[in-house]
């Protein structure tokens, strides 16, 4: 039987670990940042400099807003998981060792369809822009700070993707972990103004299929374009892929 509360633990313990995985990843990558492109983390001008910490406070006040509510569906799958055994994570040799591959592979594909086609629809109703997607473009140009600085009904129509698809799709445990550390790595780097991948790999295969900040860098500059969250062939079908921005591969 599930101890009185444990729910409630669970689900504050899970709004902390969002929080916090938050803060530290983006942080890291906003410091690092900082370094390679002085020019935007840091700014000469005393009045840029000024719009800048605003702005960051505004990405970290919205992106813990939004830790909130993800914390919530994630704590209770989580509860679910180990006090009910409800969901299809699991943990051992369960399944065969080739389903770990498949299963993150469909977990990320599912969520970048869910994102792309959302993401569209809240750029092409100007309703829905003005009321829950703005807030994520106030940020001009992005930060490492902007990865979850979305409105509130913005954060509710993904936060409980992933943890629904941990009812319907089984996946290992460290599966899904990485799959989690997948969202945050991307979520973080396509926003932070600088391309983290060398030229070579995003001018090359790799920066044909996968999104990195050279790509969504040209979403920010361009509203109606490069809707996709890890992968282009959304953007493709749909002929919404303008392509990369070169800004994020300079330096200084």
């Amino acid at each position: 039987m599930t101890e009185p509360g444990s729910l409630w633990l669970t689900l504050a313990a899970m709004t902390l670990i969002v929080a916090v995985r938050y803060l530290a990843v983006s942080g890291l990558f906003a410091w690092a940042a900082a370094r390679v492109r002085p020019s935007v983390y840091a700014p000469a001008d005393p009045v840029r400099r000024a719009r800048l910490r605003a702005q960051v406070r505004r990405e970290i006040g919205w992106s813990l807003a939004s830790a909130a509510i993800y914390g919530i569906p994630s704590g209770l799958a989580l509860w679910a998981f180990t006090a009910h055994g409800a969901t299809r994570i699991y943990t051992g040799d369960l399944l065969p060792p080739w389903w770990i591959p498949v299963s993150v592979a469909l977990y990320l594909l599912i969520h970048d369809a869910w994102f792309f086609w959302t993401h569209r629809a809240m750029h092409h109703w100007p309703w829905l822009f003005r009321k829950v997607h703005a807030v994520h473009h106030e940020s001009r140009p992005p930060t490492a700070f902007a990865a979850m600085a979305f409105h509130p009904w913005e954060a509710l129509s993904a936060a409980w993707l992933i943890p629904a698809l941990t009812f319907l799709i089984p996946i290992h445990w460290g599966a899904l972990m990485a799959v989690l550390l997948i969202a945050t790595f991307f979520g973080v780097t396509n926003h932070m103004g600088w391309e983290i991948f060398p030229r070579r790999w995003v001018e090359g295969w790799f920066g044909r299929h996968i999104i990195t900040a050279s790509h969504h860098s040209r979403h920010h500059s361009d509203y109606k374009a490069n809707y996709g969250l890890y992968f282009r062939f959304w953007d493709r079908m749909c002929g919404t892929d303008r392509g990369l921005s070169d800004e994020p591969l300079r330096r200084g």
